[in-house]
């Protein structure tokens, strides 16, 4: 395993768990070079997912995306990271789940959305606000005015 701050690939394994739900095994990792430490997740590849967007394009499903957008909705929140992988890969496992391995961007929207609605309400305002396309600030009022009803 490559270590992401000096690039080494020496680096030794200091303790492995399995997630909560066994379908992932953390580890964590310490490099040899520059003793720094990181994470690493280890799950079963499986058939790929297609998202279907809303002008009809497909594109392969990317875990890495729907992360990034969750991270960004959650900086400068109290979400921990650990929170947000959960997040993903809960939502990750109903979509494998599902009869078909097309799903639509909506879709996933809607699972995200209604586990941050959950955790921390800025943060589902602001992924809120991308994934429905907020125009002005009369849709943000309208959320914030559903959140507090």
């Amino acid at each position: 395993m490559k270590c992401p701050y000096c690039g080494s690939k020496e680096t030794e394994v200091m303790e492995t768990r399995d997630s909560e739900d066994l379908e992932t095994i953390r580890r964590r990792r310490s490099c040899l070079q520059c003793d720094k430490r990181f994470t690493t997740y280890e799950r079963i590849e499986t058939v790929n997912l297609v998202v279907i967007k809303k002008d009809g394009k497909r594109e392969q499903y990317s875990r890495e995306k729907l992360r990034n957008g969750l991270l960004r909705a959650c900086e400068k929140t109290i979400v921990p990271v650990d929170e947000i992988e959960r997040i993903v890969t809960e939502v990750e496992r109903e979509l494998r789940n599902a009869d078909s391995v097309e799903v639509e961007s909506k879709k996933i929207g809607e699972l995200v959305a209604t586990r941050l609605k959950k955790i921390d309400k800025v943060a589902y305002i602001r992924f809120s606000s991308v994934f429905r396309r907020f125009v002005d600030v009369e849709d943000f009022e309208k959320e914030v005015k559903r959140l507090i009803d």
